[in-house]
């Protein structure tokens, strides 16, 4: 049993060494990988088959300048990374994850969690000082420190509580969650978890808080809300002091491209309508902006808005009309 079980991790070795060389170079012939390997070429042909059978399109050409190539295939299967490839890897997925880079920065947090989970160990403090000594001056989404990030990442992951320091009026408070998701909009990082303290759903700016940390409790996932949705609706809306909505009479995708999902919710209504909700200090400014889409539009709430409607349009028919008396 131990001579098959030490014959099965030699094949497996090898077969990864023969990935790893065909990731290193275009074209290589049979002779050159028995070579390299150690084997013979019947060797070779049957690991070549092996890699086949796990999803990898290895390729292989006859005559001159015919071998083995790796090409792309159907779905894209593990990459095998040497060290300082991985190095590389994580360090450009902290800052786009933790950068200014609209778009990618969810994408590129989610490609870092996975490769969190096989890193070693051993290269963890080369990825914090390299991506340590980046910068950048892009504009766009606002800034956050990679490694809390990393860290509210794993405990979603992993689903164990997290505990933060986060602003409440003029004062820091601790907060104890159990997180769920990380939201990317178009400014900034989001958390959206369930406030241990307060018994109900919340969302969290990242760069608000300090003193990250993962707890030792794990935790049973709730039934949660549409996350994006949550936190998009609180961004838009929730965090005013006025939310008003409004009905829309153009298609919603004309004004999903017309409005920021910051600056508001846009709901589908058919097929030529649709509901957008926002919030403002003073609704005043919603209404002008809904305006200024350029469509027909009606207030469904709050009901004292339609009459702000007539006493803004008596305003600007007021500034519209000459003065005859004065000329």
């Amino acid at each position: 049993m131990d001579a098959a079980s030490g014959e099965e991790r030699g094949t497996t070795e090898r077969v990864l060494a023969l990935l790893g060389l065909l990731q290193q170079r275009q074209v290589w012939t049979g002779p050159e990988l028995a070579e390299r390997l150690g084997v013979t070429p019947r060797t070779v042909r049957r690991d070549v088959g092996r890699l086949r059978t796990l999803g990898y399109p290895v390729h292989a050409g006859q005559g001159v300048g015919g071998g083995y190539r790796l090409g792309p295939g159907q779905e894209l299967p593990p990459l095998l990374l040497d060290d300082q490839e991985a190095i590389a890897t994580a360090v450009s997925l902290l800052v786009g994850a933790g950068g200014a880079v609209t778009g990618a920065g969810d994408a590129a947090l989610r490609a870092l969690t996975k490769l969190d989970q096989v890193l070693p160990l051993r290269l963890r403090h080369e990825v914090r000082a390299l991506s340590g000594a980046v910068e950048s001056f892009d504009g766009g989404r606002t800034p956050v420190d990679p490694e809390v990030l990393m860290t509210l990442a794993r405990t979603c992951r992993d689903a164990v509580e997290a505990g933060f320091d986060y602003p409440s009026g003029t004062a820091l408070r601790r907060r104890r969650v159990e997180p769920y998701r990380l939201v990317a909009s178009d400014r900034r990082w989001y958390l959206f978890a369930y406030d241990l303290d307060r018994d109900d759903w919340r969302s969290f700016r990242v760069d608000r808080m300090t003193g990250v940390s993962a707890r030792t409790w794990r935790f049973n996932p709730r039934t949660a809300p549409d996350a994006a949705a949550y936190v998009q609706e609180g961004v838009a809306s929730r965090v005013y002091s006025h939310q008003a909505r409004f009905l829309v009479h153009a298609p919603t995708a004309t004004v999903r491209a017309q409005i920021p999902a910051s600056a508001a919710v846009v709901r589908p209504r058919g097929d030529e309508q649709c509901e957008v909700l926002s919030g403002a200090a003073n609704l005043d400014a919603v209404l002008l902006h809904v305006l200024l889409l350029g469509h027909a539009f009606e207030v469904l709430d709050p009901p004292d808005l339609k009459n702000r409607c007539h006493t803004l349009a008596d305003r600007l028919r007021a500034a519209g009309t000459p003065d005859v008396a004065g000329h």
